[in-house]
């Protein structure tokens, strides 16, 4: 009925589709799991996995909204802090790193703190964006970051 070829796509995206449903239940019953679960899940962009895992007593720690920040996955970031997930300063300095804008927005908008370490890698990145919106909203910076950023390295 249909090409070959399309029959192959069709598949191919109902497998990408029904991945995340069916990894979840990939995990053994005695497969450990631990926060570096969460973390792993978040910084994919998994949410899905990532409620599973914490229905079923996963334990995360500020690690999962690390990887979320560095991943660029707001929505798993938002999720995970409605939910009580903790955050600290490697947050911002995640998202600084990964060049996410708009995660280090959010995060600072709900008063995620901050530190030096935030200019330092969004200059060793070479995101120049968000260096200058960290710096013209007061974020921290010292000399290691004028270094960086005077280097050009990225």
């Amino acid at each position: 009925m249909f090409p070959r070829h399309t029959a192959t796509r069709t598949k191919k995206k109902e497998d990408s589709q029904n991945h995340n449903k069916n990894s979840f239940w990939a995990i053994p019953v005695d497969c450990p799991w631990d926060r570096l679960t969460c973390r792993g899940a978040a910084e994919g962009g998994h949410l899905d996995v990532l409620q599973r895992a914490r229905i079923n007593g996963c334990p995360w720690d500020v690690d999962t909204c690390f990887g979320a920040a560095e991943g660029g996955h707001l929505e798993v970031l938002q999720w995970a802090r409605s939910n009580g997930c903790p955050w600290d300063e490697g947050t911002c300095r995640s998202a600084a790193e990964g060049g996410h804008l708009e995660v280090l927005q959010w995060a600072r908008s709900n008063r995620c703190p901050w530190d030096e370490g935030t200019c330092l890698v969004a200059a060793e990145g070479g995101h120049l964006d968000v260096l200058q919106w960290a710096r013209s909203n007061e974020c921290p910076w010292d000399e290691g970051t004028c270094s960086e950023a005077a280097s050009g390295t990225s």
